[in-house]
C-alpha cells in the first residue's frame, strides 16, 4: 500500500489566483491526499483567507488543515480563532510560532510554538490533531543543535500528534534527526517536507530565509544552466524525485509537498514515485 501524501497551499489574494488554486487542487486530488494544508500569514495577516480556503477544500471533499502561527498574537485572539475553527468542524491544525513580521513591536503572549500547542490542548483537549514543524538541519534561530532538538521534544511533549519538516535535500539529515529525537522518547510521525525545484534564484532565496541547506554541487549545477528553465526543471525533478524515493523506501511515514500553489512539477514527482 502506498504511503500517504499531503500538499500545502497559501491563501490566494485575487479571484484569478483563487481559480488557479482550484485547478491545482483538482489536479492533486488524483493522488488521494491525506489532507491539504493552508498557510497563515505573519501576524495573522491572512486569517480570513486561510479559513475561507480551508472551508472550500473541505466542501470539495478533501480533509484540510489550517496553519496557525502565534507570534504577535494574544491568548484571546488565538482562543477566538480556535473556537471559529471548531465551529466549522475543523479538527486538524498546523501549529507554528511563525515569522516575526517586520516592524512588529510586541511579540504577543506566545514566545514558542510549544506554548501554542499547550494552549490548544488546555482549551480543547483532544479535539484537534496538532501538527508541528521540525527542522532536520536545525532552526535558523536556534542557539545550537542540541537546543533545537530540545525545543522540538518540548513541542511534542506539549501535545503534538505529528510533525512536518522544513524542506531539505540531504536525506541523512532527516534520518539523523528522527533517530536523535526518538532516542529522547519522541514517537510521533515526522513527515519530510519536499520543495519542488523550479527556479534556482527562488530556491536560493527561500533557503537563505529558512536556513535550509542547498548542497554546493546542486547550487553550482543550477547556476550553470543560467536562464535555461527547461534544464533547471529537469534537474529539479530528478533531484527531488530521488530524494522522495529514498525517504519513502528508508522509512519516512509519508511526504508533504510545498506546492507554491502549482500542480505541474509536484504531479510529475508523484507520478514518477508510482502514485
Amino acid at each position: 500500500m502506498k504511503k500517504a501524501l499531503s500538499f500545502e497551499f497559501f491563501p490566494p489574494k485575487t479571484e484569478e489566483a483563487q481559480e488557479k488554486l482550484r485547478h491545482t487542487r483538482k489536479q492533486l486530488r488524483q493522488f488521494q491526499p491525506e489532507f491539504f494544508s493552508c498557510t497563515f500569514g505573519a501576524g495573522g495577516t491572512t486569517k480570513d483567507g486561510t479559513l475561507n480556503t480551508v472551508m472550500e477544500i473541505m466542501t470539495e471533499g478533501t480533509p484540510a488543515a489550517p496553519h496557525l502561527s502565534c507570534i504577535g498574537a494574544t491568548y484571546e485572539g488565538i482562543a477566538e480563532i480556535l473556537e471559529e475553527y471548531k465551529s466549522h468542524g475543523i479538527r486538524h491544525i498546523v501549529a507554528l510560532r511563525g515569522d516575526i513580521p517586520s516592524g512588529m513591536v510586541s511579540l504577543g503572549d506566545f514566545r514558542y510554538a510549544s506554548e501554542l500547542v499547550a494552549f490548544i490542548r488546555e482549551k480543547h483537549g483532544d479535539w484537534f490533531h496538532i501538527e508541528v514543524a521540525a527542522y532536520p538541519e536545525y532552526h535558523p534561530q536556534a542557539k545550537n543543535a542540541q537546543d533545537d532538538i530540545n525545543n522540538f521534544v518540548t513541542k511534542v511533549k506539549a501535545g503534538a500528534n505529528s510533525a512536518i519538516t522544513q524542506y531539505f535535500f540531504n536525506a541523512d539529515a532527516y534520518f539523523a534527526f528522527v533517530d536523535e529525537v526518538q532516542a529522547k522518547g519522541v514517537n510521533i510521525p515526522i513527515v519530510p517536507g519536499i520543495l519542488p525545484i523550479t527556479s534556482s534564484s527562488q530556491l536560493v532565496r527561500f533557503s537563505d530565509m529558512c536556513g535550509a541547506e542547498v548542497p554546493r554541487w546542486l547550487k553550482l549545477k543550477l547556476q550553470s544552466y543560467g536562464d535555461d528553465i527547461a534544464s533547471i526543471k529537469a534537474l529539479g525533478l530528478d533531484v527531488t524525485t530521488a530524494l522522495a524515493d529514498k525517504l519513502l523506501t528508508q522509512g519516512a511515514p509519508s511526504l508533504h509537498f510545498y506546492t507554491l500553489n502549482q500542480a505541474g512539477t509536484v504531479s510529475t514527482i508523484c507520478q514518477r514515485l508510482g502514485y
